[in-house]
């Protein structure tokens, strides 16, 4: 049985206190995409032109909103992370060893860290993943100003008061 207003089937739906709880874009075009059909009772072609997305999305989402109500307006069940080695929890006890090494001023190696990743979930894996957990964490890139070791402080002091400028 096909219904062109969702008001036809007994949804009372209330724009303005859906509209209020809204804070992004992809809310507010979630809210309009079951409004624009309930209040105005424009077919999901129409809606889709309205709001700038495909006819498919439009009718996925009326049809999740008559199964599950409001909850399917608020909900994005996209993103995550399916193919983790490794759980947030099992890193940072993972980093840790290498959190005592950093505290003690000694340089962390990427490659040591990558090379100890390897042999804990037993197969390899690119340098960027060692790179995505580490910011995942907190840690950062931080490198000293560049300066000669012999360099001598005294001595350059004493040439920029005597250059000429």
């Amino acid at each position: 049985m096909k219904h062109n207003n969702l008001r036809q089937m007994g949804i009372s739906y209330s724009e303005g206190q859906l509209l209020k709880k809204v804070k992004t874009k992809t809310q507010f075009q979630r809210v309009q995409c079951v409004w624009l059909r309930a209040s105005l009772g424009l077919s999901s072609h129409d809606v889709a032109v309205a709001i700038g997305w495909n006819v498919s999305s439009v009718r996925h989402l009326q049809a999740q909103f008559l199964k599950e109500g409001e909850e399917a307006l608020r909900a994005s069940k996209r993103g995550g992370r399916y193919r983790a080695n490794m759980t947030a929890d099992d890193e940072n006890s993972f980093l840790l060893s290498f959190l005592e090494k950093a505290a003690r001023g000694e340089i962390l190696m990427v490659g040591e860290v990558k090379r100890a990743y390897e042999k804990a979930v037993e197969h390899p894996v690119p340098k960027s993943t060692i790179y995505r957990m580490l910011a995942r964490h907190g840690w950062r890139k931080i490198t000293p100003r560049p300066h000669h070791p012999k360099a001598d402080a005294l001595l350059q002091e004493e040439f920029k008061k005597k250059s000429p400028k």
